[in-house]
């Protein structure tokens, strides 16, 4: 897309920066297949499309200056009215289906939003549609996408998807890149060929203006490239200017990028927008060779089809963090080995870096510390490291950084870049700073344009301007002095390397304690970043769903139970975050569930029997049923008034399962649905189909009644209420209750935690509970003192309190480990046979239960 300039003789230069400027949303004009007013505060029809008396057969001269209400019903204005209540934000928007506004058979669908001081109201004449429930039709595609794989795979099956939703002839997911320019990941054409898979297009071909266009309005759809549109009545405001059709869905189309089509030989296009943390992350770009229009409706469809892509996308991005951190970890785990065992900084570094390869493929590494120069692999010399510190220490800020092409931001590295082309610098100490520095050495890249990039300056009857290139052949570019980019999660990667360097190192010198601290707590907010992501992208589709929902249609009532699911899928991802995405207690869910929609109500919640520690897989599973369950409940069953009430069984079968029983009783009469909703098929057909359990529900008249099975290895362990929640043999074993009790030993480094880990061995039963730092405070304790029970942090500042523990499993006292890093491999085997760990930050639950394991593996009941 581009714009006109001034002749050539004027000053103004012709560059890519004019193209940004051209005002696309202030055209003046909207496509013909829908029809627009715009009305001031108090309804008074302002502005009118030509083709109002086509479309709703009013004419534009005796529309304008009107009141809406007295050119369509009564009841469709109120609709439109009510509809205002979701109109909650700059950029929201109303949508209404199937609404009658004259005295026709014709219904519109309508869309509602802000822009300035006037209210937009667009309206498409409803179509037939391939079938009357678009989201159900479109549902078995979102649940079609690819839950594990590489991102090429799920934009593949994305665009396969989304090519038989729209019916367009092409569909192309294309991702931005850094520098704005896109690539196209994956194609799906009818014809099965592929024309542009794989291909780049240069950032002016979609430029500033269009990309925010597309952050703010999320769908566009261009008809026919040959409409030539309709003006708008009258053309401007009172300021002069046209109205602002931003967020209009009909708006007309730039000249420049109908050009554009036109010469990629397409007759209509849809772009719909996939969005990523509240940033433009790329676009599903729909092309067909014929004109095409599709309804409101099911556009609306598509939009939360991408949404959920999105929220696949998200997912597989969470996956690849998982491993990067899975993998960072290990190499945590070894270099505390190698400090542990007196190991030098550089030592203990270039022991490890063939690991770091591994995590972090490189052709060189560099250690700058106290000005100390130690190299491994194809890396730089000692020089020209003194000068990549100094850039760095100069402009690089406090994080990670990373480049592909070091001579763009160190210019004497022109001189090396045949040997040495990227760095990725990971600052290790405060300033001025210390690095580890990777280094990759040059590739030569060839990049596949869909044509050349370089848009030719021509003279027209417009003056001077950019136009758009008239061939998508395939232009090959070789490109020279950079090395292969570095990731995303490659960087990640780095940034946990940085936060387990700084957390290792860097405590072995009192200055660099306090930068430790920051350090651990970076770490923590990485884990909490990760949560908050996931739950905007949920939060973003239970927004886009609620501004899309009206209660007088099967697709708003839809969206309305969809966005209930969303919220209980999220409350399911928090209670797995808390658990670091381990199996996590089924009662646990119920309670969350009924907390959410009936907090004072939980006093009529009964659950007998076991708890059960389920998997991930099935507690996302049971997430949607327990939610479908509750919510019916609370609206129609045993929750509704204020006498009912709800029993819930847990029973272990002989094979290892679980039944959860469910009966409410005490609610009003209940009947049998007269339709059967996707609520109910959540509710019977989730286990059976993801789980293979049984699901089974009956309408009795004095209340629901129903009956969930989940096979074994849903089942991570069964805790009754007399029992500890682990299934541990020793421990299920012993036929009463374990309690602290008699002397006790807490060796931690953190005082904080010291004294709050004694109060709660305090009130477990404890009498005397010492608290020391080091563990030469503890073994000269021991030599003069007896303990029954001990409490060892493992790490302690710069030593290991592997010494201590040795010392009392030699003398039978049972001792619990308390660590940040989770019971690794690594840790179970460095300790003596059955150490028994628990994970900060803890509770005073889960203290006392492993306490209760670590007594029954020394053969105690308890003092």
């Amino acid at each position: 897309m581009t714009t006109s300039f001034p002749p050539p003789h004027a000053s103004t230069a012709v560059d890519l920066t004019n193209c940004d400027r051209e005002p696309i949303h202030r055209l003046g004009r909207i496509q013909s297949y829908g029809a627009l007013v715009a009305v001031s505060s108090d309804w008074l029809v302002q502005h009118a499309s030509a083709n109002l008396p086509e479309i709703l057969g009013i004419n534009v001269a005796d529309a304008l200056g009107r009141p809406l209400s007295e050119l369509i019903y009564s009841d469709g204005f109120d609709r439109i009215r009510n509809g205002l209540r979701l109109v909650d934000s700059a950029d929201a928007t109303t949508r209404m289906f199937g609404v009658t506004l004259r005295a026709s058979d014709v219904t519109y669908d309508v869309c509602i939003h802000q822009s300035d001081a006037l209210l937009i109201i667009e309206f498409e004449p409803k179509r037939a549609t391939r079938g009357n429930d678009v989201v159900a039709e479109v549902y078995p595609h979102i649940a079609g996408l690819a839950k594990d794989g590489d991102l090429r795979r799920l934009a593949r099956d994305a665009a396969r998807s989304l090519h038989e939703i729209s019916g367009f002839d092409s569909v192309m997911v294309y991702q931005f890149q850094p520098d704005h320019s896109g690539k196209v990941i994956a194609e799906y054409r009818a014809d099965g060929e592929e024309r542009y898979n794989g291909m780049m297009f240069p950032a002016s071909d979609i430029p500033v203006q269009a990309r925010a266009l597309y952050a703010r309005s999320l769908l566009r759809l261009i008809a026919d490239v040959n409409d030539p549109g309709v003006e708008i009545t009258p053309g401007t405001d009172l300021t002069g200017a046209p109205i602002d059709l931003s967020l209009a869905v009909t708006r007309a189309v730039s000249p420049i990028h109908i050009e554009y089509l036109r010469n990629m030989g397409v007759e209509a296009s849809m772009s719909v927008s996939i969005m990523r943390e509240g940033r433009l992350w790329g676009l599903f770009a729909c092309h067909n060779n014929s004109p095409r229009y599709i309804d409101y409706e099911r556009r609306t469809a598509v939009e939360m089809f991408a949404h959920m892509f999105s929220y696949e996308l998200g997912s597989h991005e969470e996956r690849s963090r998982k491993e990067v951190e899975l993998a960072t970890r290990r190499l945590q785990t070894q270099l505390m080995g190698q400090m542990a065992n007196g190991e030098t900084l550089d030592k203990s570094i270039l022991s490890v870096s063939e690991d770091i390869r591994r995590v972090i493929p490189h052709d060189g590494l560099v250690l700058y510390e106290n000005e100390t120069f130690r190299s491994a692999g194809r890396a730089p010399t000692e020089d020209q490291t003194r000068a990549i510190c100094q850039m760095l220490d100069r402009g690089a800020g406090v994080g990670v950084f990373a480049t592909d092409h070091l001579a763009a931001v160190l210019p004497e590295a022109a001189d090396y870049a045949d040997r040495h082309a990227g760095i990725l610098a990971i600052p290790i100490s405060k300033r001025p700073r210390d690095y580890l520095l990777l280094i990759r050495r040059p590739v030569v890249d060839v990049i596949d344009w869909a044509g050349n990039p370089e848009k030719p300056v021509t003279v027209g009857p417009n003056g001077t301007r950019l136009t758009p290139r008239k061939s998508f052949e395939v232009w090959t570019q070789k490109v020279y002095g950079r090395s292969a980019p570095w990731g995303v999660a490659e960087r990640h990667a780095a940034e946990l390397l940085r936060t387990v360097l700084l957390e290792v190192f860097l405590k072995v010198t009192d200055a660099a304690n306090l930068e430790r601290k920051r350090a651990q707590e970076q770490q923590q907010l990485l884990i909490s970043e990760l949560n908050h992501r996931v739950r905007n992208i949920l939060n973003l589709m239970r927004g886009l769903l609620a501004r899309s929902s009206s209660a007088a249609t099967t697709t708003e009532q839809l969206a309305s139970n969809l966005d209930g699911r969303i919220q209980a899928l999220a409350r399911a991802h928090d209670q797995l975050t808390a658990e670091q995405w381990e199996p996590a207690s089924l009662k646990e869910l119920i309670r969350c569930e009924l907390e959410a929609f009936a907090d004072h109500k939980a006093d009529r919640l009964q659950i007998d029997g076991p708890d059960a520690m389920i998997t991930p897989k099935a507690y996302t599973t049971m997430a949607l049923v327990i939610h479908e369950m509750m919510t019916n409940s609370i609206k129609y069953g045993a929750l509704c008034d204020q006498s009912g009430h709800l029993q819930l069984t847990m029973q272990v079968d002989g094979s290892g399962g679980l039944t959860l029983l469910w009966k409410e009783r005490g609610g009003p009469p209940v009947a049998p649905p007269t339709r059967r909703g996707f609520g109910t098929t959540i509710i019977e057909n989730s286990i059976p189909h993801e789980l293979r359990g049984d699901s089974e529900i009956s309408y009795k008249v004095t209340g629901v009644e129903a009956r969930f099975r989940l096979p074994p290895r849903c089942i991570a362990s069964v805790t009754d209420d007399s029992q500890p929640e682990d299934g541990d043999a020793a421990v299920a074993a012993d036929s009463h209750v374990v309690q602290v009790a008699g002397r006790g030993l807490v060796l931690e480094d953190a005082l904080i935690i010291a004294m709050d880990a004694a109060d709660i061995l305090d009130d477990l039963g404890a009498s005397d509970v010492k608290i020391l730092a080091s563990v030469a405070d503890a073994m000269s304790y021991l030599d003069g003192n007896t303990v029954d029970f001990a409490l060892l942090d493992v790490n302690l500042g710069d030593e290991q309190s592997l010494p201590v523990a040795e010392r009392l499993a030699a003398e039978g006292v049972p001792y619990v480990l308390a660590t940040g890093y989770g019971a690794s491999d690594e840790l179970i085997e460095a300790y003596p046979a059955g150490a028994i760990i628990v994970q900060k930050p803890f509770s005073q639950a889960a203290l006392e239960l492993a306490f209760q394991k670590a007594f029954a593996l020394q053969g105690r009941g308890g003092q």
